[in-house]
C-alpha cells in the first residue's frame, strides 16, 4: 500500500514547483490600478454630505447585471477568509509566504475596484450592499470539501474556483452594457487566470508526486464543489439569475471550469493510480456523467422559461400598441 505523505512533505516536495510558478506569475502579472477604471466624474454627495441619496432609478444597469456585480463583489470581498485559508494550509516561508502575500494583495484590487465603480455610478444601494458585506464576512467562507483540509483539497478548490470566478466576471462584464464596467471585469478576469494557472500548476506537479491522494481531494471538491460566496445574502435568487442569462450556468461550469482542469492534469489518461486511485477515478467519472445529465437538463427548462416570456412581453407589446 502507497504511504500518504504529510502535508509538510508535500510542501516539502512542490518548494521547487512554487519558486517557478511565483517567478513565472511575477514575469506575467501585468501592472494596474483600480483608478484607472473608474469613472469618477459620475460621481456626488450623499445625503449625509448635502447630495442626494440612492434612488434605483439612477442605476443603469439591468436586473441581471445588478445580480452578477453584487455576487462577484461580495465574493471578492470575503477575501480574509481566503487568505486565512490558504495561510493555514500553505507555507509563511519562502515561495510559499511570497505567494500568500502577493495573491493576496493582487485580490484586494478586485474588491476595491467593483466597489468603487458601483458607488460613484450608483450601480446598486450602496446601503444594502453594506448591510450584505457585513453578514457575508462575518459568516466568513468554509471549505466545501467540510472537514477534509490540506494543501491538496486547498490548492485543488482554488484551482476550480478561480477559474469559475473568471468565467463569472467576463461575462458578467458582458451584460453590463457598459464599456468601462467590461473593461474593469476583463483586468479582474485576466488576474483570476494567472491566478488559476498557478494553483493548477502546483496541483500538477501534486499529481505527479501522489497520484492516489491528489486525486481523492480533487475529487473531493469536485463532487462537493459550491462557489465562494455560497453563504451571502440572496445568493440562491442572484445565482438563477446569473445561470437564467448565461453567466454562470451548470454547462459553463462542467465545460468551461471543471473539464478543462481535468484534461490539463490528464485525470483519465493517467496510469499512475493504485487499485483505490481506479476506484476513485471511476466514482468521480460516474458523478461528471450525472452532472452533465443535470446541465442538459437545466438548459432545456431555461430554453422554455425563456421562450414562456418571451411570448409574455410580444403579447403585452401587441395589446398596448
Amino acid at each position: 500500500m502507497v504511504r500518504e505523505l504529510s502535508q509538510l512533505e508535500l510542501l516539502q516536495e512542490l518548494v521547487p514547483v512554487a519558486e517557478d510558478n511565483v517567478n513565472r506569475h511575477m514575469s506575467m502579472a501585468k501592472e494596474w490600478h483600480p483608478h484607472d477604471y473608474v469613472p469618477w466624474d459620475e460621481g456626488r454627495n450623499f445625503a449625509e454630505l448635502g447630495g442626494v441619496d440612492y434612488d434605483p432609478e439612477q442605476s443603469k444597469l439591468s436586473e441581471v447585471a445588478k445580480a452578477a456585480m453584487i455576487t462577484n463583489l461580495l465574493t471578492e470581498d470575503n477575501l480574509p477568509s481566503y487568505h486565512r485559508e490558504i495561510a493555514e494550509n500553505f507555507s509563511q516561508d519562502g515561495a510559499w509566504g511570497t505567494w500568500v502575500g502577493r495573491w493576496t494583495a493582487e485580490e484586494n484590487r478586485h474588491g476595491i475596484v467593483m466597489r468603487d465603480y458601483l458607488v460613484v455610478t450608483r450601480g446598486v444601494d450602496p446601503v444594502a450592499l453594506e448591510q450584505a458585506r457585513m453578514i457575508h464576512m462575518t459568516n466568513g467562507f468554509a471549505s466545501p470539501a467540510g472537514s477534509h483540509t490540506g494543501l491538496l483539497h486547498s490548492v485543488s478548490y482554488v484551482t476550480f474556483q478561480e477559474l469559475a470566478t473568471r468565467v463569472s466576471h467576463r461575462n458578467t462584464g458582458k451584460v453590463c452594457d457598459d464599456p468601462i464596467a467590461d473593461r474593469m471585469l476583463q483586468r479582474i478576469a485576466a488576474d483570476e487566470n494567472l491566478h488559476m494557472i498557478f494553483y493548477r500548476n502546483i496541483c500538477s506537479a501534486a499529481m505527479d508526486i501522489a497520484p492516489d491522494q491528489t486525486l481523492n481531494a480533487v475529487s473531493d471538491i469536485v463532487m462537493n464543489f459550491q462557489m465562494p460566496g455560497a453563504g451571502m445574502p440572496n445568493f440562491r435568487r442572484n445565482g438563477v439569475l446569473m445561470a437564467k442569462h448565461g453567466i454562470y450556468d451548470l454547462r459553463q461550469h462542467l465545460e468551461e471550469v471543471v473539464w478543462p482542469v481535468l484534461r490539463k492534469w490528464r485525470v483519465f489518461e493517467r496510469e499512475d493510480f493504485t487499485g483505490r486511485g481506479e476506484n476513485k477515478r471511476e466514482e468521480l467519472a460516474a458523478f461528471l456523467e450525472d452532472l452533465e445529465k443535470q446541465a442538459t437538463k437545466f438548459e432545456e427548462m431555461r430554453d422554455r422559461s425563456l421562450a414562456r416570456e418571451a411570448a409574455k412581453t410580444q403579447r403585452l407589446a401587441s395589446q398596448s400598441a
